[in-house]
C-alpha cells in the first residue's frame, strides 16, 4: 500500500532526483515544451508549478528562491521577464501534460509537457468569447447600418 507516500522517486537517489527535476523545468522554461515520459512529467507538473507562482511576485527573496531551485540564471531570468507577465492572471494551472504514445525503444509511455500559455496553436483555435448583446444595442445598430449604407449608395 502507498498510504502518506506523496512524491513519485522515479527510481532515483534524492540527490540524483533533484538534479533532474531542476534540469527538466529549466528546459521547460527556456523552450517552453518538451517530450518526457509521463510519470517524469507528472513530477515535473508538481515541481514546476509552485516556481512559476512564486514567480508572479518580482522581488528579490522570490528570485533568490526560485534560484535555489532551478540554478540556471538565464531560466531564472526567462521565468521572471516572459512567464510571470503572461500568466499573471491566471490562478493555477500553468503547465499542460499531453501523452504521446509509447517510446520505439523500451515501450514507455511518453508525454508533451509544455506551458499553458505559450503554445500558439491552441490558442489561435480557442474559441473567441461572444459579444453579449442587448436589445438596446441591437436597435443602435440598425439605425447605424442605414446611415452607413447611404455614402456607399452614392
Amino acid at each position: 500500500m502507498r498510504h502518506n507516500k506523496a512524491i513519485n522517486h522515479l527510481g532515483r537517489k534524492s540527490g540524483h532526483r533533484k538534479a533532474l527535476l531542476a534540469n527538466m523545468a529549466t528546459s521547460l522554461i527556456l523552450n517552453k515544451r518538451i517530450e518526457t515520459t509521463v510519470a517524469k512529467a507528472k513530477a515535473l507538473k508538481m515541481y514546476v508549478e509552485p516556481l512559476i507562482t512564486k514567480s508572479k511576485e518580482d522581488s528579490t527573496h522570490s528570485r533568490r528562491v526560485v534560484f535555489s531551485y532551478l540554478k540556471n540564471k538565464e531560466a531564472v531570468t526567462e521565468l521572471f521577464r516572459t512567464v510571470a507577465p503572461k500568466i499573471a492572471d491566471r490562478p493555477g494551472g500553468y503547465t499542460r501534460v499531453l501523452k504521446t504514445g509509447f517510446r520505439q525503444g523500451d515501450g514507455a509511455d511518453m508525454a508533451l509537457i509544455e506551458l499553458v500559455d505559450f503554445n500558439e496553436a491552441a490558442l489561435a483555435s480557442a474559441p473567441k468569447a461572444a459579444k453579449k448583446t442587448t436589445r438596446r444595442s441591437s436597435k443602435k445598430a440598425a439605425e447605424a447600418a442605414p446611415a452607413a449604407e447611404a455614402p456607399a449608395a452614392e
